[in-house]
């Protein structure tokens, strides 16, 4: 299996975006949306949606808010991502990202020529597409996530994850700390400096995976 991220840019989007300081995350439903904006020109881009669509309920927490719409704003767009996706077997993963002045769509598919053919689908009707990510999924596992939140989640080694996860439920990122890294190794039947070194390596990978987000 294939995922891959596109960024699709348009002169017009039906939530727009551009030179706007929010980051809009959308999850279609059949008859209506829920929508999450973040950032300080939330309320334009919800009146946007408002507009368009109406907005049954919101809520507002600082600069983010989330709504849920009275109807769906993919029903009133012809080039909707999902109908590119669908023609090729693919499958769009929510939630469907608008910022910048674009929609970033998450696209799971059997192979990688069917992400090919939604590329240049997309491409063939004039829209400006930039693949931001393109990754091959060897198998289902239940030890880590499959899709995991835009492709971000790095991969540790069962043992990495082992001891991140103990420091985790210990209480060792807490303030004050709730654990040791001594105490981490003897959880995990190790020695001190092996858990550090687990700990030091994972963390590394995951701060390295997200930064590019920050």
């Amino acid at each position: 299996m294939y995922e891959a991220t596109f960024r699709v840019g348009d002169a017009a989007q039906p939530i727009p975006t551009a030179g706007r300081e929010v980051c809009v995350d959308l999850w279609c439903n059949d008859h209506c949306d829920l929508v999450r904006a973040v950032g300080a020109d939330a309320d334009a881009a919800l009146a946007d949606v408002a507009e368009t669509v109406g907005i049954a309920d919101r809520v507002r927490d600082g600069d983010e808010q989330v709504a849920v719409t009275e109807g769906c704003l993919a029903a009133q767009r012809s080039d909707n991502v999902e109908r590119y996706v669908g023609r090729h077997g693919c499958l769009l993963l929510p939630p469907l990202r608008y910022a910048d002045g674009e929609r970033i769509s998450r696209v799971l598919a059997l192979s990688g020529e069917a992400l090919s053919r939604v590329y240049r689908d997309l491409v063939d009707d004039g829209h400006q597409v930039t693949v931001e990510s393109k990754r091959g999924v060897d198998a289902v596992t239940g030890d880590g996530p499959l899709l995991d939140p835009g492709g971000v989640v790095p991969e540790l080694t069962a043992r990495q994850r082992e001891v991140m996860l103990t420091a985790v439920e210990n209480g060792y990122y807490e303030l004050p700390r709730g654990t040791t890294t001594a105490a981490i190794a003897e959880s995990v039947g190790v020695e001190r400096r092996t858990a550090e070194d687990h700990l030091r390596r994972a963390e590394r990978k995951v701060v390295e995976a997200f930064a590019g987000y920050l």
